[in-house]
């Protein structure tokens, strides 16, 4: 089974871009998808693979933690 986490996109720099996720902030890669600041994305390995509504982030992201 394979896990994607989502993360806020805050800053980005040609095909990379440094995500939020929840305030933990790390690089990814964007090759796969077009981006902008403040979307949301779900990343696998590193790469962003889709962009999500924030409703939707929000909702997996309280699901991790349990809630």
């Amino acid at each position: 089974m394979c896990l994607s986490i989502p993360g806020k996109i805050i800053r980005i720099n040609g095909k990379r871009a440094i995500a939020d996720f929840a305030s933990k902030q790390l690089s990814v890669n964007t090759e796969l998808i077009k981006v902008k600041k403040d979307d949301y994305v779900m990343v696998y390995s590193g790469y962003a693979m889709e962009k999500i509504d924030e409703k939707k982030a929000k909702k997996i992201l309280d699901g991790l933690k349990g809630r």
